[in-house]
């Protein structure tokens, strides 16, 4: 099914009319690894709208690896409250910021595998890392991916790390750096998990909608 090269354009224009991921907006304004690296672990079961008050109060704190150290676990929960396993990501975040510093000089590294080393990291954050904080190839799947690629018949996978790998064998590289953040945006707005918006849809004839039950 060779359809990658039409939709995205038909992509690219649908989700301008929504708002991007909070992990994207925060990039936008400031190209940072350090700051993709903590708002995606803190988006990681947690609402979008949650992750950008909490990612806000947390960096008007602490935005380095040096600062983050400075805080009282106490002082991380209190600020990211209410994001999923806030504990467990206070924890981590400074687990994960003391690492740096010992061993990278505070700068979080490019290399996937290394950052799969880090604390609570797993590859849908160290491949946005890769990604959006160094503007280097890789593909970043999470819920949204999974589901939609699937759901056009592109690839057939169980899991997201599965998918990945499926899309890295298939999915033209000039589309690796994107595909995250559209899809995202896409299924968080119009290609939902249950009973999608299907008569809405740009790219409604190029999906073979598998699994889908039920549409809009």
């Amino acid at each position: 099914m060779n359809f990658i090269q039409p939709i995205f354009p038909l992509l690219e224009r649908a989700v301008t009319q929504w708002k991007p991921p909070i992990v994207s907006e925060l990039v936008r304004v400031k190209r940072d690894p350090y700051i993709v690296l903590v708002s995606c672990l803190l988006s990681l079961r947690t609402k979008d709208e949650v992750t950008e008050q909490a990612s806000r109060r947390l960096f008007a704190m602490a935005d380095t690896p040096a600062k983050m150290v400075a805080l009282s676990t106490q002082a991380i929960e209190h600020a990211i409250y209410p994001v999923g396993f806030y504990r467990t990501k206070a924890r981590n975040l400074i687990e994960i910021s003391r690492t740096l510093i010992a061993q990278y000089h505070g700068i979080v590294p490019a290399d996937l595998d290394t950052l799969l080393t880090l604390k609570g990291v797993g590859r849908k954050t160290a491949n946005l890392v890769v990604t959006m904080g160094y503007g280097q190839p890789g593909i970043c799947v999470d819920t949204h991916v999974h589901r939609i690629t699937n759901r056009w018949g592109y690839v057939r996978t169980k899991t997201p790390d599965a998918t990945e790998i499926a899309l890295r064998e298939k999915l033209p590289p000039q589309y690796w750096l994107r595909i995250n953040d559209l899809l995202v945006t896409y299924g968080q707005n119009l290609c939902k998990p249950i009973s999608p918006w299907c008569s809405r849809c740009s790219i409604s004839e190029y999906c073979a909608k598998i699994g889908v039950s039920q549409s809009r």
